[in-house]
């Protein structure tokens, strides 16, 4: 083989692609990110995150409903603790009376 002729370079060229495309599969394949041809790196989009992200956002404002309305509760209950006994005794059955 002559190791200074274009059959060399050809080669050598067809070697690293070969490389290069295999490695970007390879990672690919196990959900890395990518490299584009100046070695800069391309992530992965999952189709689903905007659905995802929709999803999480109203759980949020569930969640944070559902907290505000615990606190109220809690400083009902808070409020009946420290109160007289007639006054307490009447809220208590003013819970009792209210669909939760």
């Amino acid at each position: 083989m002559n190791w200074g002729g274009p059959g060399f370079v050809v080669a050598i060229i067809a070697i690293t692609t070969m490389g290069w495309v295999i490695n970007n599969w390879i990672r690919a394949k196990h959900g890395y990110a990518l490299e584009d041809e100046w070695s800069g790196k391309t992530h992965r989009v999952d189709p689903n995150d905007a659905r995802k992200l929709e999803l999480l956002s109203g759980e949020n404002e569930r969640l944070t409903g559902q907290v505000s309305r615990l606190e109220e509760r809690i400083a009902v209950l808070e409020r009946i603790a420290t109160d007289p006994a007639e006054r307490t005794a009447r809220e208590i059955e003013a819970l009792r009376l209210q669909p939760r």
